[in-house]
């Protein structure tokens, strides 16, 4: 019984573990991964950036503090003052000294920021590679999957009762064909064909005779002349008398 128990648990377990081991689920998760990779290192690649700039700010002003500190030392000695000068030149020194320093420290950021820059490149370069064979990967997964299930009906398809309804079915849709195209071949028979000439000539002298009032009206055609009186009066005494 606890055997029979463990086994069961045992599958359920790797039921699930080959749930979660979809390729196809994996892969678009690794996509996703890396797209947020994107931004967590802009924003290391900011801060290094921020450095930088911050350096450089800092240089420019040992360097304005140099030149203001030169220029002063200069005019006290000019002015006979030693002592001031000898103050701004030990300022001097301290401002040379703190700019070399600041100037070791931005070769230092400057690199640093070029090699984050590459890192990046170097990075989207792979991530782009690595986007695409995932995504070729899942649709050849798809496809292997359809393939699948178009096998496994195919292995299920069974021929031979169909064939027998098949063809059942299409001799009974030739007999009730037969069967039809002799009750129009009897239905057409039946039908006075001369009647249907005879109306279709007479319809075609009423549209003859349409158009030549037509052509009357327009002037195209003269009209013909009308028949004399007399003819018919006789004409009429004739019916007349017939009747």
């Amino acid at each position: 019984m606890w055997r029979r128990l463990t086994r069961m648990v045992r599958s359920f377990i790797g039921f699930f573990i080959s749930a979660a081991e979809n390729p196809e689920i994996i892969l678009e998760q690794n996509i996703r991964d890396m797209n947020d990779q994107v931004p967590r290192m802009n924003e290391s690649i900011a801060m290094v950036k921020a450095n930088v700039t911050l350096l450089e700010k800092e240089e420019a002003k040992y360097k304005s503090d140099i030149n203001d500190l030169t220029a002063k030392v200069k005019a006290a000695i000019q002015a006979n003052r030693d002592d001031l000068a000898g103050s701004f030149a030990t300022q001097l020194e301290q401002v040379r000294g703190a700019m070399a320093r600041n100037q070791g420290q931005l070769a230092t950021a400057r690199a640093a920021f070029e090699k984050a820059m590459m890192v990046k490149q170097a990075f989207l370069r792979e991530k782009e590679r690595k986007t695409q064979e995932a995504l070729n990967a899942i649709r050849d997964y798809r496809r292997g999957q359809w393939q699948k299930k178009v096998a496994d009906a195919m292995e299920q398809f069974e021929v031979a009762g169909i064939s027998q309804t098949h063809d059942e079915m299409v001799r009974r849709i030739e007999e009730e064909t037969a069967v039809n195209e002799a009750r129009m071949e009897m239905a057409l028979g039946n039908v006075d064909q001369e009647k249907f000439k005879v109306e279709e000539a007479a319809e075609k002298i009423r549209a003859n005779e349409l158009v030549k009032q037509f052509k009357v009206e327009m002037g195209l055609l003269t009209p013909e002349p009308a028949a004399p009186a007399a003819e018919k009066t006789i004409g009429g005494k004739e019916a007349q008398k017939t009747s």
